[in-house]
């Protein structure tokens, strides 16, 4: 079952893989970006994870906090996330995905509009894994490598302010459209 907007969200703690800190979700402070992705070291994923390191700092002034779930177990996860300055969360049972309402399905990759993100995603993440800088995924995934990514911005007190579920591999929220939902939720809170 999918989410809405002005759904509310449970208050829960996961867990970031990296340093085991819990991660309350929703935040008492500040907006939530909550991100469904795919797969340890999914390269569409990673590309775009690069894009919001790029502009993290920004998306802190702009009082959000980055949450990023993948659908692999912590172990596996540690390797392709430790350089990142958010949390990142592992749900292999998919527990949160069904919570959420977020899917896998063929057409993740099927799409047109999937092939050339995923043909210029694998040509970066080559490129980077031959200079050492970042590690192929797995050939095997305990959860597959399919998946559609989803987005959803949560207010403090657990309400879903905006939310997106991706239709294919790359149809996810761009930095700008992100601070752009900030903002209009803290003029909406003020």
């Amino acid at each position: 079952m999918r989410l809405d907007t002005g759904s509310t969200v449970r208050p829960r703690s996961l867990t970031a893989v990296r340093d085991g800190a819990p991660v309350a979700v929703p935040d008492p402070e500040r907006l939530v970006h909550l991100q469904f992705r795919r797969f340890a070291g999914c390269p569409v994923c990673h590309l775009h994870l690069r894009s919001v390191v790029r502009r993290h700092a920004e998306i802190e002034a702009a009082g959000v906090r980055e949450v990023v779930v993948f659908h692999s177990a912590a172990g596996e996860l540690r390797e392709h996330v430790a350089e990142l300055p958010f949390a990142v969360v592992a749900d292999p049972d998919k527990r949160l995905y069904a919570e959420f309402g977020v899917e896998s399905s063929y057409r993740s990759l099927l799409s047109p509009r999937a092939w050339w993100p995923v043909l210029r995603a694998v040509a970066a993440g080559t490129a980077e894994a031959v200079r050492g800088r970042q590690k192929l995924p797995s050939r095997t995934q305990d959860n597959g490598r399919l998946g559609l990514p989803a987005d959803f911005l949560i207010a403090p007190d657990g309400t879903v302010l905006a939310r997106s579920y991706g239709e294919y591999v790359d149809d996810q929220w761009p930095v700008e459209e992100l601070l752009t939902l900030a903002e209009r939720a803290r003029t909406v809170r003020t």
